[in-house]
C-alpha cells in the first residue's frame, strides 16, 4: 500500500505555492500527524502564476484517487500516489499539486 499524506506532508502547487495541508480529521494518524482525507479541500498561498501576465494564482486543492482499502468513517484517505488538482479562482484546472512527506505507521488519536 502506498504511504499516507499527513498535516506534516508537504505540498506545492506547480508553480511553487505554498499548499496549507489542514484536516477535520481526529480519529485516524500517522506518527502523531492527523491523516488528510479526500473530502479534504486545501488553500494554496504564494502562487506566482501570471500566464500571458495575468495574475491567476492557484488558490485550493481537490483531490481524487484517495487509498481504495483505507479510509475514515467512509472517506478515502490520501496517499502518496492521490491526484491533488490545482485550481484558480475560477476553479479552473493549473496543474498538480507536487506532494512530498508520506508516511507509514497508522495509529490513533
Amino acid at each position: 500500500m502506498p504511504q499516507v499524506l499527513t498535516t506534516a506532508s508537504q505540498a506545492q502547487c506547480p508553480h511553487g505555492g505554498q499548499v496549507l495541508l489542514t484536516t477535520a480529521n481526529t480519529l485516524l494518524s500517522v506518527g502523531g500527524s492527523p491523516v488528510l482525507l479526500e473530502s479534504d479541500v486545501h488553500s494554496v498561498v504564494g502562487c506566482p502564476f501570471s500566464p500571458g501576465g495575468v495574475y491567476t494564482p492557484c488558490v485550493t486543492v481537490q483531490w481524487q484517487a484517495a487509498a481504495a482499502d483505507l479510509n475514515v468513517n467512509g472517506t478515502g484517505v490520501l496517499v502518496e500516489t492521490s491526484i491533488g488538482e490545482c485550481l484558480n479562482a475560477a476553479e479552473a484546472p493549473q496543474g498538480v499539486a507536487i506532494v512530498s512527506g508520506a508516511a507509514s505507521e497508522l495509529d490513533t488519536i
